[in-house]
């Protein structure tokens, strides 16, 4: 898909900030230093916009519009406020997606989708499964059932221990037998880790 432009003229520090992000954004950033500079751009290719599109621009820049005011997406004038909406739409979802993903050892765990992945192999996890994950993760300690009772299931000491140890062993199971891999989630005397 061929990305559309977005045409800055005297937005300096707009485009400065956009230039940090543009491999994320779903337009290109074309800088002018002002109206003349831009119109001589346009008339010296006049291929890259439509006959009516070119005198709708000039028409507009020779209104004398503030330089500041002027923007184009998709080589037609568009208000400040619009372009920033698109702006600030592409950069929830790119936090959205940062965020939702989380690397493990060599794997990733995707928030969004459930999913554990490693190259292009995918393995669906339960909440509870994710849970377990990122606990065992976020930490360098060693977890034991009655820590993980407490810490992921909310339960007191007096439940007995059989829910989180079936957990992590249909886990454990899971990963040995998607990835081939018995040493994700390992165990000792102080208790479970990501190995």
């Amino acid at each position: 898909m061929i990305k559309q432009n977005i045409f800055f003229i005297n937005f300096d520090s707009l485009y400065e900030i956009l230039v940090e992000i543009k491999d994320n954004l779903p337009f290109n950033i074309v800088k002018f230093k002002d109206v003349e500079d831009f119109l001589k751009t346009l008339n010296s290719n006049p291929n890259n916009l439509l006959i009516s599109q070119r005198q709708n621009l000039k028409s507009l820049l020779n209104k004398g519009i503030n330089n500041k005011n002027i923007l184009c997406f998709k080589d037609i004038p568009l208000s400040i406020d619009k372009v920033m909406e698109l702006i600030n739409i592409q950069l929830v979802k790119l936090k959205f997606n940062h965020q939702s993903k989380v690397n493990i050892k060599q794997y990733e765990l995707n928030l969004n989708s459930k999913f554990f992945s490693q190259g292009p192999m995918n393995l669906k996890l339960t909440e509870k499964e994710i849970e377990i994950i990122l606990y065992l993760n976020n930490s360098k300690n060693k977890h034991d059932v009655l820590d993980l009772q407490k810490n992921i299931w909310k339960y007191s000491a007096e439940i007995e221990t059989h829910t989180v140890e079936t957990h992590i062993y249909r886990l454990r199971k899971k990963i040995s037998d998607k990835f081939d891999d018995e040493f994700f989630i390992l165990s000792d005397k102080n208790g479970y880790f990501i190995g």
